[in-house]
Parts: C-alpha cells; structure tokens; sequence
C-alpha cells in the first residue's frame, strides 16, 4: 500500500521523505489556509520537487469552465501533479475531459461504491473514499474502500483506490487489509504508528543496560 501524506507543510513533507516511506502527497484548500505564506502554486512547486510520486492539487471552481482552468494549470506546473476534482455530475464531466487530454485525476469527496464505480469510468486516476467521515455518521467507512477495491480488480479498472479521511493508526491497517491501493494520512497519525509503548521502553532499557556496561568497564579499569 502506498502512503501519501495529507498536508500542505513543507517541513512535514521533507521529514517524511527522509523516512524513506514516502510516496505522494495529497493537498486542499482548507490544508494550504493552515499553512500559509507562500502561494499555493509555489507551495505545490516546492512539493513536487520533494517528492516524484503524485501530488494533488484540488480545483476550487463549481463550473465546468473554471474547474478546467484550474486543472489545466496546476497540472502544468509539475509533471506528478494530480488534480482533485470532488464527486458531482459536474466533476464527472471535468473528469472525462481530463482524462482525454492526458490529465491525470483524484475524484475526492467518495461516500459510497457506486460514486467511485462512476469516477473510474469517467477516467480518475485516483478514486477517494472519506473513511472517517463515513465512520462519523455511523457508515463503516472500510467496507467502502473494500466495496471499491473489489469493483475495480473485478473488472481490471485503470484505478487506484485512495482511502482518506485517515483519522488514526487503526484505519491504517484498516486499510491496508482492506486492499486499498493507496491511504493518505496526516503528519501526525504517521508518527503515531512509528511509536509503541514496548519500543520506546526496550530502547530505553538497552540505552541504560548500555551506560551499566561502559561505567563498569571504566571502573575496572580504573582499579
């Protein structure tokens, strides 16, 4: 499964690549607010150049005219640009349009099977499903992801199920057992699923038993 980090913060993303787990990014509007500062279209700039796996850009426009804009223009400023368009009758049509002129896309705001079954047909790239969203209103949003990813190896879909709205460790492996081609998370439930209780003590009972050992062999041979 390949992990994608949910921000718009630089540093987030340059530390995370140093992991070595590193293999996307996924943006939106409310994620740049939180950061700030520079321009979107810099900021996007700066990412792609972190990374060389996808990094989507979300169109802010509601009619079809303006979300094409949008797309055709985050999509020239980096070759890995993904552009997010959300699920409606609308972003199908933006969807289809793209895919024809070679514009890759990540349908996002999936809520159910068959808005994903849709997307793939109209030619997304990326197919994202709100799992913790869903949860929040009393759907299981895992069976969604494993609804998807079931359809699109059914039928050998040109598709990647990207599940989203990670809200901690568990939807992880959630997802990951689920199947799911991709999962994005925040910078946050990333460094949760690093840590574990036991970890942190063995290390610290290996730096101690580590310490013991130097300050005895120092006292031995000081006598």
């Amino acid at each position: 499964m390949k992990i994608f980090l949910d921000t718009a913060d630089v540093n987030e993303i340059r530390t995370v690549a140093r992991w070595g787990v590193l293999d996307g990014v996924t943006t939106n509007p409310t994620l740049y607010a939180k950061v700030g500062g520079a321009s979107y279209d810099s900021i996007l700039r700066e990412i792609c150049r972190i990374t060389s796996g996808p990094v989507s850009a979300e169109v802010v426009a509601e009619e079809i005219d303006g979300m094409l804009t949008e797309a055709r223009h985050f999509a020239a400023l980096a070759p890995n640009i993904v552009v997010k368009v959300p699920m409606s009758e609308v972003g199908l049509e933006v969807i289809s349009r793209l895919a024809e002129e070679g514009i890759r896309t990540n349908c996002t705001l999936i809520f159910s099977a068959n808005q994903g079954l849709l997307a793939a047909k109209a030619g997304a790239s990326l197919l994202s499903p709100f799992v913790g969203r869903l949860d929040d209103i009393n759907e299981d949003g895992m069976q969604c992801v494993r609804d998807l990813v079931e359809i699109v190896e059914n039928f050998d879909l040109d598709a990647e199920v990207l599940a989203a709205s990670i809200r901690h460790p568990l939807h992880m492996t959630q997802a990951a057992l689920a199947g799911a081609h991709v999962a994005t998370l925040p910078f946050k439930v990333l460094q949760q699923m690093i840590h574990h209780p036991l970890t942190d003590k063995g290390i610290a009972t290996f730096r101690a038993d580590w310490e013991k050992a130097r300050a005895a062999l120092a006292e031995r041979k000081g006598s």
